[in-house]
């Protein structure tokens, strides 16, 4: 078997099933399967998965174990050459897997260790850490202080978010996002998998960082690009803020020799990182859509839509392959745009993203054959799904 994508879910049933879905679609020309291991969510996200997805291996934890066990258990399991670690708030293209498993590296096959590639969050902007360096202290201290903005073209201080290379340019990086990661099986048991002495948060630097230290050129492919929600992995509350503490102090002794000043620093450091991320990750107020756009080519959607949201909607099909928006709608505010997977598929949908960040627009998907449509509109906040 050429590949085995693994999902470890946690209470994310509807971001689970569009995440599937899109997994499903981008696996049909290759010798794949796929893994759910749930971390006993006490959501119906286990009875989804035994109705839609039967013939899918679903592995039901009994406790929340964790990201690093949870998908150990499951590669235990797995059959795949390859390995695919991916977060159920995410959404691949149908050619996603395909694309990195068939391109060309300038490293040797042999030496090659982890392979990740484009994120955006649900509003379409580029997540950062896609591409990473390794967080010595310095490093960290560059980015916690918000050097790597002030400087992002010199390598002293742009380590942080591998600025080397820009979004739109593949190459060699040191420490990629658990949310998507391809490597081969060898590679991850001779690694000893994910280290379950960390319950979250620094597992993926860790398993990258040991890639390096192994001989491995980890790998960002910036030619395809998935959604990753992001808000949905956690909560921002206390006990984020001392599981993130954890886990970087799990880092750095693991791996750095550790003084009185720079332990001093770097508890000074985390402390102020991780209220930074609890204050990012507070709730914004919502903005309800004042216009409503559906893609499709389903006019009694657009009539159910109408009826669920109580505001008119407008459709607009595809012209010659594109999504045209005239510009009266472009400069409207507040339009909520609502990308239907079943015309469209996700590659388009994930592009119309990207395409159109930093827009008026927000952003929808129905999933393939779903009666919901789900988003984001920040990475740090949850997402919303209307059922349909």
């Amino acid at each position: 078997m050429q590949l085995s994508v693994i999902i470890l879910n946690y209470n994310v049933r509807y971001f689970l099933e569009q995440c599937v879905l899109s997994v499903e679609k981008a696996i049909q020309n290759l010798e794949a399967e796929i893994i759910v291991v749930d971390n006993h969510s006490s959501d119906d996200s286990c009875a989804l998965m035994k109705q839609r997805f039967p013939h899918i291996k679903l592995i039901e934890n009994k406790a929340n174990l964790g990201f690093p066990k949870g998908n150990n258990i499951a590669v235990k399991q797995a059959k795949g050459e390859y390995l695919c670690i991916l977060n159920p708030d995410t959404v691949v293209a149908e050619d996603t897997f395909e694309k990195i498993l068939n391109s060309q590296h300038p490293t040797p096959n042999s030496q090659l260790g982890i392979i990740g590639c484009k994120l955006i969050d649900g509003a379409g902007n580029f997540l950062p850490e896609s591409k990473r360096g390794v967080p010595t202290p310095w490093v960290a201290f560059t980015k916690i202080f918000g050097w790597y903005k002030i400087f992002p073209k010199t390598r002293l201080f742009n380590q942080y978010y591998a600025q080397h290379l820009s979004d739109n340019q593949s190459g060699e990086v040191d420490i990629l996002v658990g949310a998507f990661m391809i490597m081969k099986r060898e590679l991850y048991n001779d690694l000893g998998g994910f280290d379950e002495n960390c319950f979250m948060y620094s597992d993926d630097i860790d398993l990258s960082y040991m890639a390096l230290q192994k001989g491995k050129t980890n790998y960002y492919f910036h030619e395809t690009t998935v959604i990753h929600y992001k808000g949905e992995s956690t909560v921002r509350d206390g006990t984020y803020m001392k599981r993130f503490q954890e886990a970087m102090n799990f880092f750095y002794k693991k791996h750095f020799k550790v003084s009185f000043f720079f332990s001093f620093f770097m508890k000074i450091g985390i402390v102020f990182f991780s209220l930074v991320k609890v204050f990012q990750g507070k709730a914004q107020p919502k903005v309800n859509p004042e216009n409503y756009l559906l893609v499709s080519d389903n006019e009694a959607l657009k009539e159910k839509l109408a009826h669920k949201l109580q505001k008119s909607v407008e459709r607009i099909p595809l012209e010659n392959g594109k999504i045209v928006i005239s510009q009266t709608i472009s400069k409207a505010k507040n339009t909520e745009v609502i990308l239907d997977t079943n015309y469209l598929g996700f590659k388009k949908s994930i592009a119309f993203l990207e395409e159109n960040k930093n827009k008026s627009f927000t952003f929808k998907l129905l999933p393939v054959a779903s009666d919901f449509i789900i988003g984001s509109n920040n990475s740090n906040d949850r997402g919303e799904v209307i059922k349909i």
